[in-house]
């Protein structure tokens, strides 16, 4: 039984999930002519530097950090893209918000990754695996996007196992198998071992968690400081850091990208009231309080435009907020072009709430 080990009391439940190639992917969604090539975001002029970089580009050995003219010179199809943080991050934020329909303690890392401590969550689901997996099937769904899992009883465990069969993977690390899966990792693989801490381990004769291992803790202290003490207990797989989550709503959202795309009429408003419902739905869980609503479109060429309307209070029910969407969407010309992607969000929370309730739905 795979899930029966997922229920011990008292034992945590970590999934770690990792975009893959982000910035890069998210270039290759939005653009269809770059699917399928070397793709590197950043400029590709002489001082320039990758930022990220696509799978198709890493089978050359492109990596991110990497100097462009390096890079062009190990792959010279590779086609530079310029960086757009501001659709990376709002990427993340609809990532992150899935995230939060499962549990409140979510740790991100990066815009790209993130741990979440799913031992109790909102949905009680008692497999931590199945909780990763549906994550990285919403994820696909509502972004077009894969994004690696790895689930284990702790960070350090649940970090390595994301990475093992990227891209779009699923790993799990099972507590009857931490010993025997630390003890052949190899040093380099640890959390906190760098190029130059592998080094001077590999000089000492410590090349696996195995070898680690037989070190004392008194001897790894000696030698590597204060890191020791950590070094001394992920061989043992041991890792007590709890997940801290770090971050404060400032808004909630849902996006959707239709299969083909739209310029009916009747067909828009019923695609925007699903969207509406589901923003809604997650407004009603996190109890969210806001009084903008945004209206988010992209057209079938690519271009981002968005529409916002801002209240005097607080928005708290349905009704209300699908009737300004209603509004916001008169706003919006799809006579020309058609629509590819909407989205809607409400935000500008108040500090106070001045004891006001959401309205539920019977």
């Amino acid at each position: 039984m795979i899930f029966a080990y997922f229920c011990i009391p008292k034992m945590r439940k970590i999934i770690h999930i990792d975009m893959d190639a982000f910035f890069a992917s998210i270039e290759q969604r939005d653009n269809p002519d770059l699917r399928g090539k070397p793709v590197a975001v950043g400029m590709g002029k002489e001082r320039g530097v990758v930022a990220a970089a696509s799978y198709e580009a890493r089978k050359f050995g492109v990596r991110s950090a990497m100097p462009s003219l390096t890079a062009k010179a190990k792959c010279p199809e590779l086609i530079f893209v310029p960086s757009r943080f501001e659709q990376y991050k709002e990427v993340s934020r609809q990532i992150m918000e899935i995230f939060l329909e499962y549990t409140d303690l979510v740790e991100p890392l990066s815009l790209d990754e993130a741990f979440l401590d799913v031992t109790t969550n909102h949905k009680n689901i008692a497999s931590a695996i199945l909780i990763a997996r549906e994550i990285k099937e919403k994820i696909y769904k509502e972004t077009q996007l894969t994004a690696s899992a790895g689930v284990s009883i702790n960070k350090f465990l649940a970090k390595i196992a994301s990475d093992y069969r990227k891209p779009n993977g699923l790993f799990v690390i099972l507590p009857n198998e931490v010993e025997i899966f630390v003890e052949q990792l190899p040093i380099n693989s640890f959390f906190g071992v760098g190029k130059i801490t592998a080094k001077k381990m590999r000089h000492l004769g410590i090349y696996t968690g195995a070898d680690l291992k037989k070190w004392s803790r008194e001897g790894l202290i000696r030698y590597f400081g204060k890191a020791g003490i950590a070094y001394y207990d992920y061989a043992r797989g041991i890792d007590n850091r709890p997940v801290i989550p770090d971050r404060v709503i400032k808004s909630v959202g849902a996006e959707n990208t239709f299969e083909q795309d739209l310029n009916n009429p009747t067909t828009i408003l019923v695609e925007l009231y699903y969207v509406a419902k589901r923003v809604w739905s997650r407004i009603v869980m996190k109890d969210f309080h806001g009084k903008t609503i945004t209206l988010k479109v992209k057209y079938a060429d690519f271009e981002i435009i968005s529409r916002s309307k801002t209240i005097p209070r607080p928005v708290v029910n349905f009704n209300q907020f699908w009737t300004i969407s209603k509004e916001l969407l008169k706003l919006i010309d799809y006579s020309q072009r058609k629509i590819r992607l909407m989205g809607l969000s409400l935000s500008n929370a108040e500090e106070s709430e001045d004891n006001r309730q959401l309205e539920l739905e019977f």
